[in-house]
């Protein structure tokens, strides 16, 4: 086609990867009908193109919210360049915001979209191995790690599993997440009694797919919403913190994002909802095609359509750490409804108050903007507090904050076909493996699994 005849703009040059022959390539990030698609050419197997964002204008401003990412320490050389030289190696350009540990490859259920393939005959790694890498990844951090996540395989198969959430809470860790399917949970209710007493600093990432089994048996095989509902209600019953996240699949379950907001507002435990569209790798097909591919703007489109606009695209700010493939919104109780914090205000002017890190405090936050004079607009965020808010004791703070606050947030992966150079040297949830290297999560699925699991 002559290039005065091809209707799309050319918005930014990248590398990406042939899905087929896993060969890097040069591609291109164009705009066309009002969506980002990513174009490229394997020398190979030809052309190939894949969606990437499915609303061009959030695209087009999420780099007024970037921020230069912060340094870590590297375990690895630059060699054949990114995603091969993992990890860290010197070109990555984010610190790790989430460090995740996978403490075993076993797991009760075999869903069809799980990224590790994990089986129940999988084997767990030994405590001290797990004590090793936590401490690793703290240093890692110059000890300033901030939120560890213990996963799987199903963690919770583990059978030292509370002794490793035990120690964890003992080192220097902002935070300690459990990342479960929720099965053991409404088997063991004993076991919710001990995870309630690890509250203050800790939480349980549920998966949580669907509200009905219509919608969560393609992802996560038969006769799933009863136990999810029943693993939440446990949890509700001893107060344990909690996020649901949604895997979300294009023709799937992307009809019922609306639904599932309200029913998780609907306790007073859970913090918020992420969701993460469905990327291909693990045990999911790797054939798709980019009409039926979930992205985080088309998330953000879908629960604007689903709430009837009570929350909008235009709520939702892409985080400054990495801008290309998370965004994220806190909504805030009033009058037993819930208002978009970000709703009406420019949060660029707040973004020095705003650091790298998934572990936003929202409390922290509003103390240190409100004694810069820099940061003559807080009174945006402010008349939403009460007069005394930024007076109260800390503890009391992160009480109202708990209660008060609801968070939503969408975090994207890079698979073969959706990946692109600059996305994956900022992606700062890093896989920490047994011989002790970060990995970022995107490239340990495409590449560096086989060698670890």
């Amino acid at each position: 086609m002559p290039l005065s005849q091809r209707a799309y703009d050319v918005l930014e040059a990248t590398l990406s990867l042939c899905p087929v022959c896993m060969t890097t390539v040069q591609a291109k990030i164009v705009e066309q009908g009002g969506r980002i698609f990513l174009r490229k050419h394997c020398p190979v197997h030809g052309p190939q193109e894949e969606l990437l964002e499915a609303d061009a204008g959030y695209f087009r401003r999420r780099n007024d919210f970037s921020r230069p990412g912060s340094a870590g320490l590297t375990q690895t050389p630059v060699g054949r360049g990114c995603p091969w030289d993992c990890g860290l190696c010197p070109s990555h350009e984010q610190h790790t915001c989430i460090g995740l540990i996978e403490i075993t490859q076993a797991c009760d259920r075999r869903c069809p979209t799980c990224y590790a393939s994990s089986l129940p005959e999988g084997a767990h790694l030994p405590r001290a191995r797990i004590q090793e890498m936590i401490d690793f990844y703290i240093d890692s951090e110059c000890g300033q790690a901030e939120i560890l996540q213990l996963s799987g395989g199903e963690p919770t198969q583990h059978p030292e599993v509370l002794e490793i959430i035990r120690y964890a809470r003992s080192r220097n860790l902002a935070y300690v997440m459990l990342n479960t399917n929720g099965h053991r949970l409404v088997q063991d209710e004993s076991f919710v009694r001990e995870l309630a007493g690890f509250v203050g600093g800790f939480e349980v990432y549920l998966q949580f797919d669907a509200l009905e089994d219509a919608s969560g048996e393609p992802l996560r095989g038969p006769g799933v919403s009863a136990w999810k509902r029943a693993a939440l209600e446990a949890l509700a019953r001893h107060q344990v913190p909690v996020t649901l996240v949604m895997s979300v699949q294009a023709g799937v379950n992307d009809h019922a994002l609306g639904d599932l907001v309200g029913f998780a507002m609907g306790f007073q435990n859970v913090r918020g909802v992420n969701f993460q569209p469905v990327a291909r790798f693990g045990r999911l097909p790797a054939a798709e095609g980019p009409r039926d591919r979930a992205t985080l703007t088309g998330i953000l489109q879908g629960l604007e359509a689903q709430t009837q606009g009570q929350i909008r695209l235009s709520d939702f700010v892409p985080l400054p750490c990495h801008v290309d493939r998370v965004a994220v919104n806190y909504l805030y109780r009033d009058r037993g409804g819930w208002t978009p914090l970000t709703r009406g205000v420019d949060f660029r002017k707040y973004l020095p108050f705003i650091r790298n890190t998934f572990n936003f405090k929202a409390e922290e936050f509003l103390q240190e903007a409100a004694g810069s004079p820099a940061c003559c607009g807080l009174a945006d965020l402010l008349t939403f507090l009460p007069r005394t808010f930024l007076h109260r004791a800390q503890p009391e703070r992160v009480q109202y904050i708990n209660e008060n606050l609801f968070r939503l947030s969408v975090v994207s992966f890079l698979d073969a076909f959706t990946f692109d150079l600059k996305a994956m040297q900022k992606e700062c949830v890093h896989v920490i493996t047994p011989d002790l290297r970060k990995i970022p999560f995107s490239a340990y699925n495409l590449h560096h699994r086989s060698a670890h699991g």
